[in-house]
């Protein structure tokens, strides 16, 4: 073992929705050697932790704790004294219930450096999704948090009658299994059995749920509606405030889940789209994509550089900076890209695409360069691709005799996973890549009545011919699928 200490950091990790994240915790998930995390850390957080980060789930689960609490402190201690950068992740704020004390105990004990990183608590954040304000000068001025949750085998000791004396918001967290003792402390102690009450489960996600009755109710409530943990539970009058307030269960893609599957490294301005709209979306990238090395294209002999994805410009711009060159070297040549997002990072080296074609598909690049008199036979074109590229293209330049060179620069690799499309009220795909990765994951080859939403008809021609109920985008954008998936979910 190394006599160089590290250090940890106890960082709250919000209640679940990653845009809750601190910008603080989101820089130490990137930098962090090792990150141990709890089972209330959302999915989406814990899928911002880098591939190749040790990563230590210590997840516990209401009567069950797969690593002890004392174990859990022991292997923080350990791995900081093996001189790493440590991250605890724990769900919400990690001292508001969320035993963080006896962490730092251990750490101090054994002369540990760390430092606490506060985190968004969902006693608030949950209410706030819910649209109940935790106070509200109409009906509290004061919000109070208590725990319901009791060491096994003793009961909770909670003071009823000062609570009700408050006359604040009442916010009970770990209470699901106690919510009738709640209930019926607060009763016996004076409180009004008709006060408004409210049961926020799994608040700030996607699948989240709220229910809303009178404290007498309250037990009936959550039984009848089988509310699991994570769950919250409200007591007060700002639980009786309009359902107006509630401006997350009314976002139009509410409960809808969605199967993104474009390449990890470009799945997040969809996913995080529809997300905006209240989706659940599930990454599924089915397909990986890496540049290919060594490569040598012969740019210099071609008057046209056609792409067709936004990864071949990246690896042939990223190819001739790394040759000591730059974009200079691409003087004289006119370029073609398949659609706005490769001309997009073309765009980014600092280079404008002379030719986009209306209809984004290889086909109809191929059919429109010519018809605008954008090439002719005295062109010569040198089309930078995958190694498994289509024909569409291939065949346009072939039945016009139109000289071509097809030179992959990147290739593609399949992904597999365990998500059923059925499962999900859509599957997204931007490619007809992803429409054959996604089929070689699921191990059937038809699909019927499962809806598939296309990012162009290239794409839509191979999704029919598995059988997908199938939906095109306006436009080969982004932002032209989720607004076509807002119009047919």
């Amino acid at each position: 073992m190394s006599d160089m200490k590290g250090k940890v950091y106890l960082a709250g990790a919000g209640p679940g929705d990653a845009g809750l994240l601190t910008l603080k915790t989101a820089e130490l998930i990137k930098t962090a050697d090792v990150v141990v995390y709890d089972r209330l850390v959302g999915k989406d957080v814990i899928g911002m932790i880098p591939e190749s980060t040790e990563k230590i789930d210590v997840g516990k689960n209401a009567g069950s704790h797969p690593v002890p609490q004392h174990e859990i402190n022991r292997i923080l201690a350990e791995l900081a004294l093996e001189g790493r950068k440590v991250l605890r992740l724990k769900g919400g704020d990690p001292f508001v219930f969320g035993r963080g004390g006896e962490e730092l105990e251990e750490l101090i004990s054994r002369g540990i450096e760390f430092e606490v990183v506060p985190g968004i608590t969902s006693s608030i954040a949950a209410p706030a999704y819910a649209g109940i304000p935790v106070t509200h000068r109409d009906y509290c001025s004061s919000v109070h948090l208590i725990t319901g949750h009791a060491r096994a085998g003793s009961e909770v000791d909670i003071d009823y009658e000062a609570l009700v004396r408050l006359k604040g918001t009442l916010v009970f967290m770990m209470s699901v299994s106690t919510a009738g003792q709640i209930a019926r402390g607060l009763i016996s102690a004076g409180m009004d059995e008709n006060m408004p009450c409210a049961v926020i489960e799994n608040g700030t996600r996607p699948d989240q749920r709220k229910f809303v009755s009178v404290l007498s109710d309250m037990e009936d409530m959550v039984n009848r509606n089988e509310v699991v943990s994570p769950a919250v539970i409200m007591v007060g009058k700002v639980c009786g405030v309009p359902d107006s307030f509630d401006w997350y269960d009314h976002l139009p893609l509410k409960g809808r889940r969605i199967l993104v599957t474009q390449p990890a490294s470009r799945s997040s301005r969809l996913s995080e789209g529809l997300k905006k709209l209240g989706a659940e979306t599930i990454l599924y990238p089915c397909i990986r994509t890496s540049a290919l090395r060594p490569i040598d294209p012969p740019f210099e002999e071609y008057s046209v550089l056609v792409f067709t994805s936004a990864e071949g410009v990246k690896s042939f711009c990223g190819w001739l900076l790394e040759e000591g060159r730059d974009m200079r070297a691409l003087a004289g040549r006119r370029i073609a890209c398949i659609g706005s997002a490769t001309a997009a990072a073309l765009e980014g080296y600092g280079l404008a695409a002379d030719f986009v074609p209306q209809v984004y598909s290889g086909e109809k690049l191929g059919e429109e360069m010519l018809s605008a008199g954008f090439i002719g036979p005295e062109d010569s074109l040198l089309l930078l691709r995958t190694t498994e590229g289509s024909d569409g293209l291939l065949n346009v330049l072939n039945d016009s005799a139109i000289r071509y060179m097809d030179y992959p620069v990147y290739e593609t690799a399949f992904v597999s996973h365990d998500e059923k499309a059925e499962d999900s009220d859509i599957v997204t795909f931007t490619s007809r890549s992803c429409v054959e990765g996604f089929v070689r994951t699921q191990r059937k080859d038809r699909f019927d009545g499962v809806k598939a939403l296309c990012i162009g008809l290239q794409t839509e021609e191979a999704a029919l011919r598995y059988g997908f109920d199938t939906y095109v985008s306006d436009a080969a954008t982004i932002e032209s699928m989720i607004g076509k998936a807002r119009e047919i979910l």
